[in-house]
């Protein structure tokens, strides 16, 4: 796949430790706020009614649900997994995966990236 301006910058720009840092820890806010509100809209339960199962506020899920917000605890994660019937997996990964630039992928995605990878061995 041909790069774009964009993806070179990207490369550049994560030469610089600062910026890959906070470039990995946004793409896992990201992450992980795209996880509750899919699960949310699955379970066909709007932001006020996941806060009333979990006796907290709509604005405290909207909060959750934000890719800005870093504020989430394992104990509010278990209880959202809880509420909606999942369960909550944390993986670490090798410190070289910290400057990949995947925010947000669906599994497929990661899927294709792993087997081209491999590939590629």
């Amino acid at each position: 796949m041909k790069k774009t301006n964009f993806d070179r910058f990207l490369e550049e720009q994560l030469q610089d430790p600062d910026f890959a840092e906070r470039f990995q820890r946004a793409g896992e806010a990201w992450d992980v706020a795209l996880q509750v509100a899919a699960l949310r809209e699955k379970a066909g339960l709007s932001q006020k009614d996941l806060a009333r199962k979990l006796k907290t506020t709509q604005q405290q899920i909207s909060r959750l649900e934000s890719p800005s917000y870093e504020g989430h605890s394992l104990s509010m994660l278990r209880r959202i997994a809880r509420a909606l019937n999942a369960r909550v997996r944390v993986v670490f990964e090798p410190g070289g995966e910290a400057t990949s630039s995947r925010i947000a992928e669906a599994p497929g995605s990661y899927r294709a990236r792993r087997e081209r990878r491999n590939r590629a061995r």
